[in-house]
């Protein structure tokens, strides 16, 4: 494939963001799910011992907000709600048959969704985590709010695995999308269909360079 064919989709940077935060994620989810459910006792074991796991898992948490924070303060911009995605929504049955409605950013609404339900239950799972943190932190806190916050973590757990479920699905649904975030690249003839708006924003900015490089 031409070079000239490809669009930057990710730089290396944001790539490595990411699998950071992909990672983060998979280890946390896994050791949390071994601590809530006695017969997942075993998946504790992603983080050495069970006894390693209790007090890597908040760790691994804390990263793995810190990195999505930088996700958001890069791709917040992108990912407001606009009168295309009410478009998007409305037409979710075509979506579901393959079909592509609107003229799409660099975000559908679907993708939108994802990013703002993630970052909720990130924000959720850091403020109950940092109540049932102990040694450091529980301690500060009374028992009721402490039951309170092993819920509301417990519920914001799931909400973000069900959520990252719908993340990975709809990558693999769409076929291009993994090439983006693994090598940074997608085709013209990708960007057009899926994010055409999108396609035309950076086609134009590109455009005065290519004049810049002509004799």
């Amino acid at each position: 494939m031409k070079k000239r064919e490809r669009i930057v989709r990710y730089s290396a940077p944001e790539r490595i963001n990411h699998w950071i935060v992909a990672f983060c994620f998979v280890f946390a989810a896994l050791s949390g799910l071994g601590f809530f459910f006695p017969s997942f006792n075993w998946l504790m074991n992603v983080l050495g011992t069970p006894q390693l796991a209790r007090i890597l898992h908040p760790f691994v948490g804390v990263i793995m907000f810190a990195a999505f924070l930088i996700m958001f303060f890069r791709y917040w911009k992108h990912n407001l709600i606009d009168r295309e995605d009410i478009i998007w929504a409305k037409n979710i049955h075509k979506i579901a048959q393959n079909e592509e409605v609107g003229d799409t950013g660099r975000y559908n609404f679907g993708q939108k969704c994802v990013f703002w339900a993630a970052i909720f239950s990130l924000l959720l799972l850091l403020a109950s985590g940092i109540v049932i943190w102990r040694p450091w932190f529980a301690g500060a806190f009374p028992i009721p709010l402490i039951r309170l916050a092993l819920m509301a973590h417990s519920f914001a757990a799931v909400g973000l695995i069900i959520v990252i479920m719908i993340h990975i699905y709809a990558a693999l649904w769409v076929k291009g999308t993994i090439t983006a975030m693994v090598e940074g690249w997608v085709t013209s003839a990708w960007a057009k269909k899926h994010h055409p708006r999108w396609y035309r924003a950076v086609a134009q900015q590109s455009r005065p360079k290519q004049q810049e490089k002509r004799p």
